[in-house]
């Protein structure tokens, strides 16, 4: 059988491909002018070795990670026949950018642009790959992130950011964005945040009103983040607060690394557990298929198979 007779609906999620990775690949970011970025952007794309019509997903890491970082589910993606694209965002710890440099301020939509720009250069993101080149499905897009990326990847899904002045937010969404994932994100700011994050992360201000993409919001529900005085329900406010077509995976036991989504044996993973790390692992991907338009009867079972047992490990709801 030829490469091209493997499209992705028959790449099933029990049986994952051969993976190829290449990073870095550097974008050129824009040149001097108004609140340039500064760095060309650096990405790591992993793919599976065979298929066509590969949908899309461009993953936003956490503060300071970097396109190295979530192993343990961006090559689980791509094993199941997504085209993984991770860039390295400017906070990352790799770049090593200075508290007082002047983009500090807009890190947040440097974050958004980042994303952006990757989708306006999926030619380029092709051809660096071996092989790649016209394997893509670009009408099936999906944009995730964790925590600090879920913020990121959400303002493609219509979560605006409010000036904490005016009160006011743009409008970031993208059209070629289908569906998105958001694992562990920041719920609302105001009141809900701390003194110090009030005072130093003015950005964590979201209202998820226009959110209208599909999305599946994930939580753990012992995520006890100290920028919130609410406690773990605060990261499922993407999910309560947005218009419907969405649903929530509470994580039973999880906190903010969800089992382990951060890397292998990573250093912040407080929470390290292989059965909670499948279930977002089996959860988030079922529900891409099913978001995009690939697989419809995959996400119902998986939802079914995660109450199916004596101690379930989590819940799913929707609306």
């Amino acid at each position: 059988m030829t490469r091209t007779e493997t499209p992705i609906r028959d790449i099933a999620a029990d049986r994952p491909a051969p993976v190829v990775s290449v990073k870095p690949v550097v974008l050129p970011a824009p040149g001097p002018g108004k609140d340039p970025r500064g760095e060309d952007l650096r990405v790591r794309v992993s793919a599976p070795a065979t298929g066509d019509a590969l949908p899309v997903i461009v993953f936003s890491h956490g503060f300071g990670s970097s396109l190295e970082g979530y192993g343990p589910l961006t090559d689980h993606w791509a094993a199941r026949g997504f085209v993984v694209i991770q860039p390295t965002h400017l906070d990352s710890r790799t770049v090593g950018l200075p508290e007082d440099d002047p983009r500090t301020p807009r890190i947040w939509r440097f974050r958004v642009e980042d994303l952006k720009r990757v989708l306006d250069h999926l030619d380029a993101v092709e051809a660096a790959v071996p092989g790649l080149a016209g394997r893509l499905d670009r009408d099936r897009v999906a944009a995730a992130g964790h925590s600090f990326g879920g913020q990121t990847a959400g303002n493609l899904l219509g979560l605006r950011v409010l000036d904490p002045v005016t009160g006011e937010g743009e409008d970031l969404s993208d059209p070629r964005v289908k569906a998105g994932v958001l694992l562990a994100t920041a719920g609302r700011g105001g009141a809900d945040l701390t003194p110090f994050a009030a005072e130093h992360y003015p950005f964590m201000n979201p209202t998820f009103t226009h959110m209208t993409t599909p999305a599946l919001v994930v939580m753990g529900d012992r995520d006890d983040l100290p920028l919130t005085v609410r406690g773990p329900d605060w990261t499922a406010d993407p999910y309560h607060l947005s218009p419907g077509g969405k649903s929530l995976l509470t994580v039973f036991g999880a906190e903010h690394s969800l089992g382990g989504i951060p890397g292998y044996e990573a250093r912040e993973t407080t929470d390290e557990s292989p059965e909670r790390l499948a279930v977002v692992q089996r959860l988030t991907t079922a529900y891409l298929r099913h978001a995009l338009g690939i697989d419809d009867s995959g996400w119902a079972a998986a939802c079914r198979d995660l109450l199916d047992v004596d101690d379930p490990l989590g819940r799913v709801e929707s609306r």
